[in-house]
């Protein structure tokens, strides 16, 4: 009778592995941190998604929809309610409370170190009161019309639980005690982050028992995997590869244009910049980029259609103002920014700089499929009117301290919204870490104009006269050359067809809620 219990031991093991519903993803970008307040990053809020929640949550259509909060509406243009879901606890069996949601908001302004702050989403906020057990009043100081799109972006912690956690706490799996799908189970910086399926969630049933997400930021890395079958789905598919994945059947593409604009960010605040020489490698006083003819001629000496088609291989548009095409309130039917090399150099001699200039641009390196070739495209370009740029490229762990301490003259990097005057307001508004205002704007950018037409789009209740303002503030944004936009970025997923299906997120969003098994 041995061998045959020992044999019936084995199949009943096999059986439950195999109904055992494992998720194993290769990702490009590992999070800054796991704190939810950290860092107002892409891979941040796609990997902790899984383990917290916010209120209510941009849906991949780009309509905001319930989470937490089973409904609210607005009481008056200072006053909205929000009423929770009955029944929702943490992962230790903590009741959610209204207390909690003040809580988060007022710890958002408070984490030390962030290099991307959450606080611009509740900076109007001036109460919150606790009308029940389920209801929550926030009054704000000024009409907000974008309250419930800005508190999209806020996971929602336990007073009770989070009142004294640090980073470190959540970064050591201490303090990752959320309400979501998914409940934390180890955390390896720089390898991998692994979750398993909350029995008492809220939403339901998921349909994934344990999920691993392994940070690989080598593409090709990443796509061996896929093809040896080591994973089951890939984010940031290199855009030389969508068509030979497409074309293999054992793979299945899940592709969608994404709500990101990559930019350059010029320094025309300073009076010296660093990374800026003449000819002979002399500190160059004044900093040129304060000058907007030569920023426009950066702007016109980039080959935007020839970056998408032949190093993206179509992977992206050309990008003719900050907000991309899905953004709500951007300009429309906008011109798009010639590629013209002679009126560029026409723009240097008039600026003063017939002879160009030498200068360094920075970037992150995998942070999106090809940034390293967009950035030496621009850098050739550039190169074209007689400015030598070198391009320097860092790890996005450094990359993004370094920026917010205005390392550098201009950088790239990316910004993402559904909404125009959001990314105004988030990345070119004037910097005012009181007002919360301009919390990405790295560079310290200021202009009047921009800033009286972004403010009243902020207030403004009326959809059509925000929407005009807000255009307003994005051709002030233009014709300083504020930034300078270069693409807007197509996003791609990649997986083994006969395991997954992925809803790609315009977000750029990578985690197991967006991943259903095929079988």
């Amino acid at each position: 009778m041995r061998p045959f219990i020992i044999g019936f031991a084995c199949c009943a093991l096999s059986v439950a592995a195999h109904a055992q519903k494992t998720l194993t993803i290769a990702a490009q970008s590992e999070p800054t941190a796991m704190d939810p307040h950290f860092h107002r990053a892409n891979s941040n809020n796609a990997m902790l998604r899984q383990v917290f929640d916010p209120l209510v949550d941009f849906d991949n259509s780009g309509k905001i929809v319930p989470r937490l909060a089973e409904s609210w509406r607005i009481v008056d243009d200072l006053t909205w309610e929000f009423r929770l879901r009955e029944g929702v606890r943490f992962h230790d069996g903590t009741p959610l409370r209204p207390e909690d949601v003040a809580f988060s908001f007022a710890r958002l302004p408070n984490v030390p170190n962030s290099p991307g702050s959450f606080a611009s989403a509740v900076r109007t906020v001036s109460e919150v009161k606790i009308v029940d057990g389920r209801t929550l009043r926030i009054t704000t100081s000024e009409p907000t019309p974008f309250l419930d799109a800005e508190l999209t972006s806020v996971l929602i912690l336990s007073r009770q639980l989070h009142q004294n956690a640090t980073t470190a706490d959540f970064n050591s799996g201490r303090a990752m005690i959320g309400t979501g799908a998914y409940r934390h189970v180890s955390y390896q910086q720089g390898n991998q982050l692994s979750v398993e399926r909350n029995p008492a969630f809220w939403g339901g049933t998921v349909p994934w028992d344990k999920v691993q997400i392994r940070f690989v930021s080598n593409a090709g890395s990443r796509v061996a995997a896929l093809t040896a079958g080591d994973v089951d789905l890939i984010d940031a598919v290199p855009t030389q590869d969508v068509a030979r994945l497409e074309a293999d059947p054992r793979m299945a593409v899940f592709g969608t244009e994404s709500n990101g604009t990559a930019y350059l960010f010029p320094d025309s605040a300073r009076e010296r910049a660093p990374f800026v020489t003449d000819n002979e490698g002399r500190p160059l006083v004044p900093n040129p980029l304060r000058d907007v003819r030569v920023r426009r001629a950066i702007s016109m000496a980039i080959n935007r259609q020839g970056i998408v088609d032949r190093l993206l291989a179509g992977q992206g548009t050309p990008a003719e103002q900050f907000a991309p095409p899905i953004a709500i309130g951007r300009i429309p039917d906008q011109p798009s920014i010639p590629h013209d090399l002679s009126r560029a150099r026409a723009l240097l001699a008039e600026a003063g700089y017939p002879q160009g200039f030498r200068m360094s641009i920075h970037g992150p390196t995998g942070w999106f499929p090809g940034d390293t070739d967009v950035l030496q495209a621009v850098a050739q370009g550039m190169n074209r009117i007689g400015i030598e740029a070198r391009v320097e490229v860092l790890p996005t762990s450094s990359f993004f301290s370094r920026a917010t301490n205005r390392d550098f003259a201009m950088f790239m990097t990316t910004y993402a919204s559904n909404l125009a005057a959001i990314t105004l307001q988030q990345v070119v508004a004037t910097r005012n870490p009181a007002e919360r205002m301009g919390p990405f704007n790295r560079q310290h950018y200021s202009n009047p104009e921009l800033d009286s037409a972004l403010e009243q789009a902020l207030r403004t209740m009326d959809p059509e006269r925000r929407d005009a303002l807000t255009a307003q503030a994005m051709r002030a944004a233009i014709d300083d050359v504020a930034v300078i936009p270069i693409l807007y970025l197509k996003v791609n997923w990649a997986g083994l067809r006969d395991r997954v299906r992925y809803e790609p997120s315009p977000s750029w969003y990578t985690n197991a809620l967006f991943a259903t098994p095929v079988k």
